[in-house]
């Protein structure tokens, strides 16, 4: 989203994780960066199907041409995430290039529910897979140790209930059942790639998504991912600085066919996708 390249992050099972380094089992995805849409279904269609070291892989096909039709489409977004923050008029203008290219927005809306209590899982899960880590001291070693670093959040989950994560987990399958009856009315979503409930979302129901490069905007303070330490803040700049911004399309499982074909069509239409800074 950041760094004016295309990610695809494929449906749950769709690529095998044999050999990767394990996070949360049932959230890992991989999937390929690449300079273009088409790029990455290509790699996609090369690192897809079953392997006998991920039990979760299943085989599966990709309908995918690129260049094909996409007027008719429906392109689902969310009104109220369009017109605040994190969304950027980035944002809004390629819901604009979505009605010229011939496809239909739909506005949707999914039900007012805490998304975050979803993350009681990842960090349960993420914990265990880094039990040995903790235990044996390993953990203090890594540099960053802020509070909501990666470090702190396994030793913090090893005090989670049981109970909390049964709850957790009823609620993911609800979110899951809305996510399907929201994909009875549109094809896709076009979401602000920076709304957290977007990435905790289609974490948890398995949901491929791909972020392309759409425009760019100005910043004043660098940019990262990761946690914030007081004492170490991100530079500034004492003039903005134009980077680039992405927007984000997610689909029904096992069709990134469909929104490899629509981010095609948006990545032309967007015409950013070939600038680089200089030297690049």
């Amino acid at each position: 989203m950041r760094c004016g390249v295309t990610g695809l992050r494929p449906t749950f099972g769709r690529v095998p994780r044999t050999g990767a380094m394990t996070l949360c089992w049932s959230l890992d995805k991989l999937g390929p960066m690449a300079r273009s849409a088409e790029d990455t279904l290509l790699i996609l269609s090369a690192i897809s199907g079953p392997d006998p070291g991920d039990l979760s892989s299943v085989a599966c096909h990709l309908d995918f041409e690129s260049g094909g039709p996409v007027s008719g489409l429906k392109v689902g977004f969310f009104p109220a995430w369009m017109n605040e923050s994190p969304a950027t008029e980035v944002d809004r203008a390629a819901l604009e290039t979505v009605k010229r290219l011939g496809m239909a927005p739909v506005e949707v809306g999914l039900p007012d529910w805490p998304y975050a209590s979803l993350n009681t899982i990842l960090f349960a899960e993420a914990a265990a897979a880094f039990e040995e880590l903790t235990l044996s001291g390993g953990l203090d070693q890594l540099k960053m140790q802020v509070p909501d670093a990666w470090p702190n959040t396994f030793r913090q989950s090893r005090f989670l209930s049981a109970v909390d994560f049964v709850q957790a987990d009823r609620l993911r399958r609800k979110v899951c059942a809305e996510m399907a009856r929201l994909f009875t009315k549109v094809d896709m979503l076009l979401v602000p790639a920076l709304r957290d409930e977007v990435l905790t979302i289609t974490n948890f129901t398995g949901h491929p998504g791909l972020t392309l490069p759409a425009g760019f905007v100005e910043v004043t303070e660098a940019r990262s991912d990761w946690a914030p330490d007081p004492a170490n803040p991100m530079p500034t700049f004492a003039q903005k600085r134009r980077v680039p911004h992405g927007v984000t399309l997610v689909g029904r499982l096992f069709e990134e066919g469909t929104i490899g074909r629509a981010g095609v069509a948006l990545e032309k239409a967007f015409g950013v996708s070939g600038r680089r800074p200089p030297g690049f």
